[in-house]
């Protein structure tokens, strides 16, 4: 949510966030969301991008299945993270960003990385499995 507040939005600092160069739509804030005519607006912003900050709320995320879905959301989630990492260090010296031919270039390896979304999503169901399982039920 801080990230979404941030006017900037989501910077290319690191390699998890090259994965989402021009890949993410931003929305403005509307105030709550009860006004079902904002799906329309909402759909318009996310566009054809894998994920959408909305403005001053969050963070959304689509897939072909739920485990992109969860990829997306965790490592856009970990991008802004490490943004916030970044931001406390300000006062020490200036923040690198990764150039933008370089994030096309890192965000093109990263495209089609599938197969590494049903191995993360088989690990993250393992791990609950182990925690609690009552989730099957």
């Amino acid at each position: 949510m801080a990230v979404a507040a941030c006017e900037e939005g989501l910077l290319q600092l690191n390699q998890i966030s090259t994965e989402f160069y021009q890949r993410v739509g931003y929305h403005p804030y509307e105030g709550v969301s009860f006004d079902l005519d904002e799906r329309a607006r909402i759909q318009r912003s996310l566009g054809e991008n894998i994920a959408l900050i909305l403005q001053s709320h969050g963070l959304l995320s689509v897939g072909r299945t739920i485990a992109d879905a969860f990829y997306i959301m965790y490592y856009l989630n970990r991008a802004c993270e490490i943004q916030l990492a970044a931001a406390q260090l300000a006062p020490l010296g200036t923040i690198c960003t990764i150039p933008e031919p370089l994030s096309h270039h890192a965000c093109q390896q990263l495209m089609g990385v599938e197969q590494e979304r049903q191995l993360v999503w088989q690990a993250w169901l393992r791990r609950l499995d182990r925690i609690d399982d009552s989730y099957k039920s």
